[in-house]
């Protein structure tokens, strides 16, 4: 069994924090988020679209604002993920309905999960989170070193599928 070494991620007193939420979810985000806004107030805040143009005139802060879900604001939250500038993801998302980018929805909580960062659903997670006390002190997180993933040796692949049509001499479309 290969063992995965792990790297240490700091995650400053100050957390980037992603809020996300689907339309029919959004009230429950904004009611969440006004009801901590002073515990937010003082970590960086990202949000898709609509919830951030909501939560900015609401809380009369800057919100990052990215893309609305379904037009990439949730694969731009993912890339953000990736590359180690959110460390945090409250994402109300609607058990109930269908999405149109459910694909997108999926990779984003992949990326939460492959990246180690925490990741709150509903109201109760987001408030178990929110007033953890690790929220307000440098915190370690530990992700798997993908150093080794990234640099692997990649073999000589076998050819997929049935392999070159041969054309007839004189024929360019195949036909005898």
């Amino acid at each position: 069994m290969n063992r995965i070494n792990h790297k240490k991620i700091e995650m400053e007193h100050d957390k980037k924090i992603a809020l996300v939420a689907h339309d029919n979810k959004k009230r429950d985000l904004l009611e969440w988020a006004k009801y901590n806004m002073d515990l937010l107030a003082h970590h960086k805040i990202y949000a898709t679209g609509t919830t951030g143009e909501i939560l900015e005139q609401e809380f009369g802060f800057k919100i990052t604002k990215l893309q609305s879900g379904p037009l990439g604001g949730d694969q731009q939250i993912g890339a953000k993920i990736a590359d180690g500038e959110i460390d945090f993801l409250i994402f109300f998302w609607d058990p109930l309905e269908p999405q149109p980018h459910d694909p997108d929805v999926k990779a984003l909580l992949r990326m939460a999960v492959v990246w180690n960062i925490p990741i709150a659903c509903n109201r109760a997670s987001a408030d178990f989170m929110i007033s953890s006390p690790l929220m307000d002190g440098d915190y370690d997180r530990l992700v798997p070193d993908y150093d080794v993933y990234r640099t692997r040796k990649l073999g000589k692949e076998e050819p997929s599928g049935p392999g070159p049509i041969e054309v007839a001499e004189g024929d360019k479309h195949g036909k005898k």
